[in-house]
């Protein structure tokens, strides 16, 4: 697949052009978002177009065909690449060769760019492990830094960094590499989205008038986490690929502020006035409470004209499962980029209801 602009020639350019791949996910929108904010031009990189912009070009292309990657690069002279893509496998060897392999194709694609620096976003999974075996088997002490040891164990986070790394030699850029933790913000069909989750769980709690139960474990209910609002993550990015500080090194990025779920669900529940209920004694995963309710939400959207029907395109139920559900306390430390000049600051509450104040503005979820 091309760029879906026509094929016109393109000089090299030393001005500032991002190539942001993964453009329609939920970082990738928050970080387009503010480097258009900024003045930069943006490629934005992704299987389908999004919505034409003032600053955005659009290239459509398949991460995972090498072919396709040059073909559709091959015009371009990115200065900064902002890697924020993923694509889930069945097991972790099978992520390793397909998520390592596009970062390296990418790369390779744009050996002809004048590339600066390249960030690329990877996760807390770099200390819990993998899907296979995440959580198990010796793990660091929370807040995890980013100076730990990588787990003896097979890593798609780890393989996505070797690749960078190998280019970054090869190619003389710099690179940074960004440990978010659960990542909240504005996007539509993508796989791991707990905001928008919760804001469908919670809206059609208030529809049937159910309760707001707490789907995951009680480690998760009483003990401290933290979490990663997609404008943070932006911001970050933006700071290591444009200051000195950031270059060749790894950061986590959290908010900044930690709390506990059994003082946020109630403060979410408040939001769209439905009842909050904590864990019991057996679990009740989101998969298991919404089964069946693609019809309810199809009901729901035509009375509340909403822009979305297809409930799967919102919800990710078993993510959120996943998040909430884990028996270990996992929090991030971020002393490292303070020290280094990023102190951009927020409070989840307000990123949660900032989120879900878009949502309803969208029509995304019911305005009640």
């Amino acid at each position: 697949m091309t760029s879906t602009q026509n094929d016109t020639d393109r000089t090299p350019t030393t001005s500032p052009t991002a190539l942001v791949v993964g453009a329609t996910g939920i970082g990738g929108s928050a970080l387009t978002d503010q480097l258009v904010a900024e003045g930069w031009q943006v490629l934005a990189l992704a299987r389908r177009p999004g919505r034409e912009r003032d600053g955005v070009r659009w290239i459509s292309s398949d991460l995972r065909s090498e072919a396709a990657l040059r073909a559709a690069l091959a015009p371009e002279h990115p200065t900064h690449v902002f890697f924020t893509a993923w694509a889930r496998q069945a097991t972790e060897q099978e992520n390793i060769e397909v998520n390592g392999g596009m970062v390296r194709d990418l790369l390779a694609a744009l050996d002809h760019a004048p590339i600066q620096h390249v960030a690329l976003v990877t996760g807390l999974k770099h200390y819990l492990g993998p899907f296979e075996s995440y959580g198990q088997g010796p793990i660091p002490e929370t807040p995890f830094r980013e100076d730990e040891p990588r787990l003896d164990a097979p890593n798609f986070y780890y393989a996505q960094e070797d690749e960078l790394f190998a280019a970054a030699a090869r190619n003389g850029f710099t690179w940074s590499v960004h440990r978010s933790h659960t990542v909240i913000g504005h996007a539509v069909g993508n796989a791991m989205n707990m905001g928008l989750t919760l804001a469908v769980y919670a809206s059609i709690c208030r529809e049937l008038g159910l309760p707001f139960v707490f789907p995951g474990s009680d480690t998760q209910w009483n003990g401290l986490t933290d979490m990663t609002d997609a404008t943070i993550l932006a911001d970050q990015m933006v700071w290591a690929a444009t200051d000195p500080q950031g270059a060749n090194e790894a950061f986590n990025v959290v908010n900044g502020d930690v709390f506990r779920w059994r003082s946020m669900w109630p403060a979410i529940a408040a939001y769209f006035g439905v009842d909050p209920v904590g864990p019991g004694a057996v679990p009740a995963p989101l998969e298991q409470q919404m089964m069946g309710m693609d019809d309810t939400w199809t009901r729901m959207a035509q009375e509340h004209r909403l822009a979305e029907s297809d409930l799967t395109r919102l919800a990710s139920w078993w993510h959120t499962d996943a998040d909430l559900g884990r028996q270990i306390e996992v929090v991030a430390d971020i002393s490292k980029s303070r020290i280094a000049g990023f102190t951009t600051h927020h409070r989840t509450i307000d990123s949660f209801t900032d989120l879900f104040d878009r949502y309803r503005a969208e029509r995304l979820i019911p305005n009640v």
